[in-house]
């Protein structure tokens, strides 16, 4: 990673799920040399204070459900118009970069312009919600495999893949589902999963104010739809059983929010940094 950085590039790098110290080594590299970083919500604010260059200019573009946020066009239209002004840009997204994000977007405009870019991976939400619940997504005699899902309308799952779910023995993750769980575990108990399959439903996974609930698909579906802080992931399987064994993290401000909502309208877009 040493050596001269080229200017006029898009680093594509993942912050992780929430806790700062998952960052990775390249992410914190480049943060550090960037001119621009254009951020997520969901993104420490601590990660921010302690990597990113005091001289960078940090662009907010967070987006949130049922609140206005940045338009993928508008991020990509940053992305260009910083990169051609011979920038260093990052942008900075939560999680990891190639799940569940909008970086197919971005990579077709950065590809269409020739903008040089660079993926940095990071620790995607499944991954850093099940380790902080000490629940092993493939855990032997549990799970031999898992899955990454979303569901967020009724026809992004066909009749076929939903009975396959409802009887696999893989660990089922879902991602931005927790509004429609009860909806969720209905599909699954109506194509065949047994009502007393565990789920695990993570709020705010790996920061201060992480917070489990242990359901089964039963509880799900008569609890209804409930709200639930922002991020939140589903773990369903046998593989929840273990978190009752293996649950190391305890955090101190459960129930409160760790990453800040958006505003009602998206006010101002760009925040500067003043130097140290």
């Amino acid at each position: 990673m040493a050596g001269k950085i080229n200017k006029g590039k898009v680093i594509l790098a993942a912050a992780g799920p929430g806790d700062p110290d998952l960052i990775t080594l390249k992410t914190a590299y480049y943060l550090g040399k960037a001119d621009v970083i254009l951020t997520d919500r969901l993104v420490s604010r601590d990660i921010l204070t302690r990597f990113a260059s005091p001289l960078a200019k940090i662009v907010e573009v967070g987006k949130q459900a049922k609140r206005e946020g940045t338009s993928q066009s508008t991020i990509s239209r940053l992305l260009l118009e910083y990169a051609v002004k011979d920038n260093l840009v990052v942008r900075l997204k939560g999680g990891d970069v190639s799940i569940y994000s909008n970086i197919l977007d971005e990579l077709e405009t950065l590809a269409a312009y020739q903008i040089p870019f660079e993926i940095v991976p990071g620790v995607t939400a499944a991954l850093g919600a099940s380790a902080y619940a000490g629940i092993p997504l493939t855990a032997r005699g549990y799970s031999t495999g898992v899955r990454l899902l979303t569901y967020y309308k009724d026809h992004v799952i066909s009749e076929k893949e939903w009975f396959d779910l409802a009887n696999t023995g893989d660990t089922l993750v879902f991602y931005m589902s927790s509004h429609t769980l009860a909806e969720l575990a209905a599909k699954l108990w109506e194509s065949g999963m047994k009502p007393d399959k565990p789920v695990a439903v993570i709020e705010q996974a790996t920061t201060e104010c992480q917070q489990v609930f242990i359901k089964t698909i039963d509880q799900c579906i008569k609890e209804g739809d409930k709200d639930y802080v922002s991020p939140t992931l589903i773990i369903i399987g046998d593989v929840v059983k273990l978190h009752a064994s293996f649950n190391w993290f305890n955090p101190e401000k459960t129930g409160a929010a760790y990453f800040e909502s958006l505003p009602e309208k998206n006010i101002s877009l760009t925040v500067q940094r003043t130097e140290k």
